[in-house]
Order: structure tokens, then C-alpha cells, then sequence
């Protein structure tokens, strides 16, 4: 079992200057070799050029260029040239699927905040001894940084990532722990509706309520936003203000990640098999199609776009799709059963008599059976069939 540690860096200034001129020059590597496989491909020749001819060119680049590239370790380097790699690997994937293909980008400086190091002690060492009290990390080229380790770490450390977040760093460990026992049997089973006015409402007749970050954020990040559009840029200003707007952004991603943690991490100490709908979050979030107004060429008739934008907003802020993933993973470590069900139909589907109508739920909130008469909260009807459908679905399955 692999499992992720993030810890907060505290370099000094001269190591802050020393990881920032570490991230430019795998920045400088990364656009080179994107460059060297772009000509080759435009070269009449149609030569293709590959990780292996690329990695086997790094020991001339670090002995003809020695200040810049000479002074990092040649494995994260080659780990920068894996990057690329894997984004060609996706692009020609993509276009075999006949999906939109998406050609590697050059990479700034701002949009390229992480290097790897594939294994620990080959450029980098993780130093964390119990008769040290402080904990350090030890990087090719940089040296000995301090880091905030708010938690032991379990298990052998396998890789090191460095990764800046405005003007924070972090260490980014993978280590590889024996698989937890499972936990103890409760014998509760439940079934999950994912909604917008409800972050969630159980089978029990139990509901979560949304915290709403983004929403609750939007009026400061507006403000701080246009205050950066009258910025300068290129100025001292704008920087500032850059990293003001990230820094909010940043605050409502990490508000998002700790509620999905512990909301799922509540499910799974609940529960033994925890059922939820499959939804397709892309296709749900996607803008309407325009709608072409026939009496009028060039015009367009309404299609209900602003309407779609406010919802497209609430499901990204509520994050399903984070939390989903962060609940199978929570689940598997635990011994728990995780299932996902078709959602069709689920708060249309009367849990007493069966009977599957548009007309049974009038309002957002409201169930109201019109075979049986059977009333009850729309989001707890979709949890129940869920769990029905997902109990059915477990039997169903070959032993």
C-alpha cells in the first residue's frame, strides 16, 4: 500500500532562491526537450523522438551546460523528461479515442511548480531521526531545508516531490506501508444522494449539509480579482495581487479537501457497504448548446445559459468528485465495500410500491408517490433506492 504525506517546507532565504532557480532550470529542460520533439516531428523526416534517446542526451547537457543543469540530480531530471513523456503518451491516447487532443504546451515558470525525485537518497534524503527534533529534508543543489512534519510518517519513504504554492513549498513523500487491518464489523449498510441544497442525504434519513466555500469566498475573491485586472502588468503590484487571489483560491480548496476527508471518513467508520450513484459530474457540468434563432440568421434564441452557469458553479463548489475519490480510497484501506449504481430514476422511484413517475416529486424537496400516496424528503428516497440498487447489484456479483 502506497500512502502520501504533504509537509510544509521552511527554507531559508538563500534555499528559497536555490528551489526557485531549481524549478526554472527543469522548467528550461522540459520546454527544450518539448522543443527538440516538435522540430523532429516538423523535420520532412518525421522523425519521432523518444524518452530513452532524450534521457541518454542528459549527460552531454549537464557536462556542456554545467552551472544550471550540472548542479541538479540527473534523476529528477530524468523524472522531468518522464513528465513529458506521459503527456505524449496522453495526447496520442486521446486522438486514437477520437477525443479533442490537446498537444503538449510550453510550460512558464508560473505553471510549472513541481519537481520530482523518483527515488529516496538519489538527490534528495529524507531525514526524520527520533533524537533530532527538528526534521529536514536534504535536496541536490539546495541543501538541508527544515520542515514542519505535524505527523509521523509510517512505513518506507519511496519518492520526494518539491512542489511551490505561491510562496510556500512542500515535500510531497510516498511511502509503502503493510495493508491496515480492517476495521471492526458494524453491520450498517447505507445508500449516498449527492445534491446541491444537501451535500449529501443518507438512507437513514440523515443529511450533510454543503458548506458552500467557493460561494461563501466569491464576494473576496471578486474584489481581490478585479483589483488585479487594474493592475500593470509585469508590475510589483500585480504580483502582489496574483498572489492574493491564489491565496484565496487556495483557502476554499483546502476548506474543500477537509470537509470531503472527514465526511468520508465518518461513512466509513458508520458503515460496512456504503452505496452511491455513478454520476457523470463532465457531462452534467457542461454548458447548454446554443440555440440558433431561424428568423433571424446570425441570432440566437435563449437557452438557459446563465441558469446552467449558476448550477455548473454549485456542483464544482461542492466538489463530488474529490470526495468520491476520497471515499474509495478511505474505504479500501479499511476493509469497507464501496459500489456506485446507475442514478437513473433513484428520486423518481417510490421506495413502497415501486411505481417510477416524473409527477412524484413536485419540488426539489418534496416525494409524493401518486400510486400510493407515499410522502416523504426527495434526496432520502434517492438514498434508499440507491442503497436497494447497490445491495442488489453486491448480490448479484459472482462470489
Amino acid at each position: 500500500m502506497i500512502r502520501a504525506y504533504t509537509f510544509l517546507m521552511r527554507p531559508t532565504v538563500g534555499q528559497t532562491i536555490a528551489l526557485a532557480e531549481m524549478l526554472r532550470d527543469h522548467c528550461s529542460l522540459y520546454n527544450g526537450a518539448l522543443q527538440e520533439r516538435r522540430g523532429a516531428w516538423r523535420h520532412p523526416s518525421k522523425t519521432s523522438i523518444t524518452y530513452g534517446q532524450q534521457s541518454a542526451q542528459l549527460k552531454e547537457i549537464r557536462a556542456w551546460d554545467p552551472e544550471p543543469q550540472g548542479r541538479w540530480s540527473f534523476s529528477s531530471q530524468q523524472a522531468t523528461l518522464r513528465r513529458l513523456d506521459k503527456a505524449f503518451a496522453a495526447f496520442f491516447r486521446r486522438i486514437k479515442a477520437g477525443e479533442k487532443p490537446g498537444y503538449p504546451r510550453y510550460r512558464g515558470i508560473g505553471r510549472f511548480d513541481t519537481v520530482d525525485f523518483p527515488k529516496d537518497g538519489d538527490g534528495c534524503r529524507w531525514d526524520s531521526t527520533p533524537r533530532d527534533p527538528v526534521t529536514r529534508v536534504r535536496l541536490q543543489g539546495v541543501g538541508h531545508v527544515r520542515v514542519h512534519q505535524h505527523r509521523p510518517v509510517a512505513g518506507k519513504v519511496k519518492t520526494i516531490s518539491v512542489k511551490r504554492e505561491g510562496k510556500r513549498w512542500y515535500v510531497i513523500l510516498t511511502a509503502e506501508q503493510t495493508e491496515p487491518g480492517p476495521l471492526p464489523a458494524t453491520g450498517s449498510v447505507a445508500g449516498i444522494d449527492m445534491g446541491i441544497a444537501h451535500f449529501l442525504a443518507d438512507s437513514n434519513g440523515g443529511f450533510i449539509e454543503n458548506p458552500r466555500h467557493g460561494r461563501k469566498a466569491a464576494t473576496k475573491l471578486g474584489e481581490a480579482q478585479q483589483a488585479l485586472s487594474r493592475c500593470k502588468r509585469g508590475s510589483k503590484r500585480r504580483r502582489k495581487a496574483v498572489e492574493k487571489v491564489a491565496r484565496l483560491h487556495r483557502k476554499v480548496r483546502r476548506q474543500r479537501l477537509d470537509h470531503a476527508h472527514k465526511t468520508a471518513l465518518g461513512l466509513v467508520r458508520e458503515h460496512d457497504f456504503i452505496a452511491y450513484e455513478d454520476l457523470r459530474i463532465r457531462d452534467m457540468s457542461k454548458a447548454p448548446a446554443p440555440k440558433p434563432d431561424p428568423g433571424k440568421p446570425g441570432a440566437f434564441l435563449p437557452n438557459g445559459g446563465a441558469a446552467k452557469a449558476g448550477l455548473n458553479r454549485s456542483i464544482a463548489d461542492a466538489g463530488w468528485g474529490v470526495f468520491l475519490a476520497i471515499l474509495n480510497a478511505k474505504a479500501a484501506s479499511a476493509g469497507r465495500e464501496v459500489m456506485a449504481v446507475d442514478p437513473r430514476n433513484t428520486s423518481r422511484r417510490c421506495p413502497e410500491c415501486g411505481h417510477t413517475a416524473k409527477e412524484n416529486r413536485p419540488t426539489q424537496e418534496k416525494f409524493h408517490c401518486q400510486a400510493c400516496g407515499h410522502k416523504a424528503h426527495a434526496d432520502t428516497v434517492g438514498a434508499l433506492n440507491v442503497l436497494r440498487a447497490g445491495l442488489a447489484r453486491r448480490e448479484a456479483q459472482p462470489a
